[in-house]
């Protein structure tokens, strides 16, 4: 068995994310007297800094928690919602079968800005410029880049200098090794000036006015009007307006949850692809799934690769925030007895939904009418700033997403996945310092399915976070990666419950299937593509080889950006991904 890193233990508090500044700020919080809430905040605030082609303020934040005093998970919803005006025949007059993976038409109401606000004030301790004021730091006085930023502004220098120029002015100059946003800075600053009230309440509460009903409403509906060009290759204007704003707020709501192994695990609802991972747990509970020395045997990968086919299948089927979801259905002991029947020895090629309370499965017409060129990769986008690639070799990507876990040494723990928003989703918005996110490129343009575009629903997000609980034990974990979160936490998932510890688990050889459509633009897929490391070995590799899989070996530490936390009875632990060299988990 192979780790990278010791997985931390301590008893004060942990914090675990994609990057180390956004750990560090959110430990300081924590040895400031802050308690898990706070430090979520201000590491997710740092996060939209420090990797902005992953996430930003206009992108959106799903989070799964508990707190010291009540263990029933509870989920913060801060995805935004369509825009009012944004309807199936508005896109369908305008020529497209597909939203667009970037620019106006994309965007949906952010939501990072209030959800942090919503549990800051909920169930967080301290001032929003207590935690806001690391963030503000680094966009005034700067930061150092990541190494993937400097080429993904080179990818998309012609579009900035010809179509975008806001956000060429933003980041066309971010080339080296350091980089600051005073544009942003200012933003928040802002926000803060205008955050006045009698009690620490009422002066979240004002900032998320100032959000929603204030100067950046107003700068959202002003620039959506102007026609930008985006992944469709036309110049469109947005149908997002300050109304939507203003009619918006984040909420909570209850988690879905599953019991595998002696485990709790929760995860945010059907709007999300969360209840995928439930789905996979469930059908792989009860077989011989095996580690070796770290290294899962290349039948636990074959079924897993199997089960995810199924869940992501009814995914496609069934899950959605435009009508109802049948989840009771699909978790059931005997739906699931039906699915685990289908797991065979051989990789399948179809795209197989089931029939949960016996209701006939629909899948979309793009999907059902698939050209060639959508069931693989000769369908390119018409610009580099398309939808969200997932990790690629060496951690590299066009645009991704983040993630935070931290615990506390009270017991309050959260999960949270922000994204949405990165530098080349949309133009960025002249004098906030940051641009829309492209959510609603989620959505479908046919009417009647679970994930059909309606005026003010949530698109169907990959954003999925996720706590496990057992026996006074809480572990909180999740990763990037799109369409690939929920079969890289599986992968995370089946080697813990083995036997390895957090950072051995995230350090063990990962896999995923392409072989349903992407949730992005232009909705590819792959029927028996799996992209795996090299590490599984050449004999598993061979084998997985001859039961049908058409393997794309990604290298040897190339996929997923998992972190996790854990804590039992104040025993607290944590560990961060290696892949990438960005991730960190900070403790003590």
């Amino acid at each position: 068995m192979f780790t990278t890193r010791p997985e931390l233990t301590g008893t004060f508090g942990m914090v675990a994310s994609t990057h180390w500044l956004a750990s560090s700020a959110g430990m300081a919080v924590l040895e400031d007297g802050g308690n898990a809430f706070d430090a979520a905040v201000a590491a997710g605030f740092v996060l939209q800094v420090v990797e902005p082609h992953l996430n930003g303020p206009g992108g959106e934040v799903p989070a799964v928690f508990r707190t010291a005093g009540d263990p029933t998970p509870r989920v913060l919803c801060g995805q935004g919602v369509a825009p009012a005006a944004a309807t199936v025949e508005h896109y369908r007059g305008l020529g497209l079968d597909l939203v667009p993976g970037s620019g106006l038409l994309a965007a949906t109401v952010p939501g990072s800005w209030d959800a942090w606000l919503l549990l800051l004030r909920d169930h967080g301790t301290k001032e929003l410029a207590d935690v806001l004021k690391h963030a503000i730091g680094y966009a005034r006085d700067g930061y150092p880049l990541p190494p993937r930023v400097p080429p993904v502004v080179a990818a998309v220098r012609e579009l900035f200098t010809e179509h975008w120029p806001t956000s060429g002015e933003l980041w066309l100059h971010a080339t080296g090794g350091w980089h600051a946003n005073p544009a942003l800075a200012g933003t928040w600053e802002r926000l803060l000036a205008e955050a006045t009230g009698p009690t620490r309440e009422a002066r979240i509460d004002a900032a998320r006015r100032a959000w929603s009903q204030g100067f950046i409403a107003e700068a959202v509906d002003a620039f959506a009007r102007r026609p930008h060009l985006d992944d469709s290759g036309e110049a469109h204007a947005g149908v997002l307006t300050g109304q939507d704003l203003a009619s918006w707020s984040a909420t909570y709501e209850d988690a879905a949850t599953a019991e595998v192994g002696g485990w709790a695990v929760a995860k945010c609802g059907p709007w999300t692809q969360g209840p995928v991972l439930l789905q996979q747990l469930l059908l792989l509970d009860g077989l011989d799934l095996r580690h070796v020395d770290g290294v899962p045997t290349a039948d636990t990968v074959h079924q897993a690769l199997e089960a995810a086919k199924l869940a992501f299948a009814d995914r496609e089927a069934w899950y959605g925030d435009s009508a109802e979801v049948p989840l009771a259905e699909l978790l059931s002991p005997g739906y699931t007895a039906e699915r685990r029947a289908l797991l065979g020895g051989s990789a399948s090629p179809d795209l197989r939904p089931g029939s949960p309370g016996g209701r006939a499965p629909v899948l979309p017409r793009y999907v059902r009418e698939a050209p060639t060129s959508a069931r693989g990769d000769s369908m390119e986008p018409t610009l580099p700033t398309t939808g969200e690639p997932t990790v690629g070799n060496l951690g590299a990507t066009r645009g991704d997403t983040v993630h935070v876990d931290v615990t506390d040494r009270w017991g309050n723990t959260i999960s949270a996945t922000p994204s949405g928003g990165w530098l080349q989703s949309s133009p960025a918005i002249p004098g906030l310092g940051f641009c829309l996110g492209s959510r609603a490129q989620m959505f479908w343009l046919e009417p009647g399915l679970p994930a059909s575009l309606l005026p003010g629903k949530r698109p169907r997000t990959t954003l999925s976070p996720s706590l496990a609980q057992r026996d006074g034990e809480t572990i909180a974990f999740g990763t990037p990666g799109g369409d690939s979160q929920d079969q890289w936490q599986l992968c995370f998932w089946l080697a813990f419950t083995a036997g390895l510890d957090l950072q051995a688990a995230i350090d063990a050889p990962a896999w995923h299937s392409t072989a349903f459509p992407s949730s992005f633009y232009p909705r590819t897929f792959s029927p028996r593509e799996a992209q795996v490391e090299s590490r599984l070995g050449a004999a598993a590799l061979a084998e997985l080889r001859a039961r049908g899989h058409e393997l794309v070996d990604m290298g040897p530490w190339s996929l997923g950006r998992m972190s996790a936390v854990g804590n039992r009875g104040g025993r607290l632990r944590a560990a961060a991904n290696p892949r990438g060299m960005q991730g960190y988990a900070v403790g003590r």
